[in-house]
């Protein structure tokens, strides 16, 4: 049989590369105002964004480069070279103090701005662990509690995102508050989000938000989290609420969206049209169980087989892990588990499950795995080793099982972050 896993690379990689802040950056920076650029970047992007904005102010436009300054903080490994906008890795999806200092000195900056200044807010996923500024009466201690709590819960990223703005000095529209007094606040984005919402975007720093701190309490009851009571005062107080359409804070702000999961989808599916797959997409915004959705996707698979198509399945979306296990993986790796569960005595399909970013799941390390693949050889080396994939998925241990295959996706930092790719090729058996 073809060896596709080439392909499989080869589609994942056009997803990520359609996404880089090198592509999608320079073409919306707004003009140099009167006074300075001061950038403010979060996520997995934030390095590699301050880096492609230095090029055009700086070397394009001419920028004289004390016009420039400003703060990005990114994920541990994600950092990059920079001349006049300093870079801090910091600790994700757990945050740590390095992250709890930049949010601070991040807060700092946008409010030192002053009417000639133009505060340049440049965002991507992961930005909601990498700037962590508790809310009066919680702990640092505190809110990374919750942070583990909500990552084990299983709730979708837009539900964590509820509870994190409200108990937060910067996300929810408070970074906005802070530099209201700046020129103008331009935010621009690289959406790791189910329907590209901003304000769920590194929980919507510099735009309004619909959701309330009785949303958040609900959702704290939703999925039973144990919080401590300092946690459920700050739920309580008014003071907690997040900013609201109409606030001042947004009277000179504007927001844009740079890149989206569906342009980065899209990419992937020419990839595999020209390769002579007839696509399936199952769209950008995909979100669920990862095992439950893989077992519907593998249903697809076995029907496009039996039907004699050669066929390639691609979506992309968030997925989620419910952890009732003690083991380590991610749900992109939890899909591939599944479908792997699933497919055992298959021939002729194919997968790669991975998340555009480089890491899925694990331990904040840049050398975490991006996902997993699944072919033959994954089949054929289970099978030597005794490895029953049900009873790693019931201990949520994906990745000790590909590890043990040798199926892990390691890509590193890919400097970028558009959500998930998940691609299953079907060959006629």
């Amino acid at each position: 049989m073809t060896d596709r896993r080439p392909l499989l690379r080869a589609i994942f990689d056009a997803a990520v590369a359609a996404a880089h802040p090198n592509v999608v950056l320079s073409a919306h920076l707004p003009p140099a105002p009167k006074g300075k650029v001061i950038c403010l970047a979060a996520g997995k992007g934030a390095a590699a964004m301050a880096a492609a904005a230095e090029r055009h102010y700086l070397d394009t436009l001419g920028l004289d480069p004390s016009r420039l300054t400003g703060l990005a903080t990114t994920r541990h490994g994600h950092g990059v070279p920079t001349r006049r906008i300093r870079v801090v890795e910091a600790g994700h999806p757990v945050p740590d103090e390095a992250g709890l200092r930049a949010a601070d000195e991040t807060l700092r900056l946008a409010a030192e701005a002053t009417a000639d200044d133009l505060l340049l807010v440049l965002l991507s996923g992961g930005g909601s662990a990498n700037w962590i500024a508790p809310a009066d009466g919680v702990s640092f201690a505190q809110k990374q509690q919750v942070n583990r709590a909500l990552l084990r819960s299983g709730a979708p990223i837009g539900e964590m995102n509820v509870v994190r703005k409200h108990l937060s000095r910067i996300k929810g529209g408070r970074l906005a508050r802070a530099g209201q007094r700046a020129a103008e606040i331009v935010t621009l984005a690289i959406s790791d989000v189910p329907h590209d919402d901003p304000s769920a975007i590194a929980s919507g720093p510099t735009v309004p938000d619909s959701s309330t701190l009785t949303d958040a309490r609900a959702l704290v009851a939703k999925y039973n989290l144990t919080v401590d009571d300092a946690v459920r005062r700050a739920l309580d107080d008014v003071r907690n609420e997040s900013c609201k359409p109409g606030d001042p804070a947004f009277a000179r702000a504007r927001f844009e969206m740079i890149a989206k999961p569906k342009a980065s989808l899209d990419a992937a599916i020419k990839v595999a049209k020209d390769a002579g797959y007839e696509v399936v997409g199952l769209g950008a915004d995909l979100e669920g169980e990862a095992r439950e959705v893989a077992a519907n996707h593998a249903r697809l698979a076995l029907k496009a087989q039996s039907e004699g198509k050669r066929t390639a399945i691609l979506s992309g979306g968030e997925l989620t892990v419910t952890v009732r296990g003690n083991g380590r993986g991610g749900p992109n790796q939890e899909y591939a588990l599944a479908l792997a569960d699933t497919l055992k005595d298959t021939s002729g399909i194919v997968a790669l499950a991975a998340d555009t970013d480089g890491a899925d799941g694990g331990a904040g390390s840049a050398t975490d795995p991006a996902g997993a693949l699944i072919d033959q050889t994954t089949f054929a080396k289970m099978k030597s080793l005794g490895l029953d994939p049900a009873a790693y998925l019931a201990n949520n241990d994906a990745t000790a099982f590909f590890s043990a295959t040798g199926d892990l996706l390691l890509t590193g930092p890919t400097l970028t972050n558009v959500n998930d790719v998940r691609v299953i090729l079907v060959d006629p058996a």
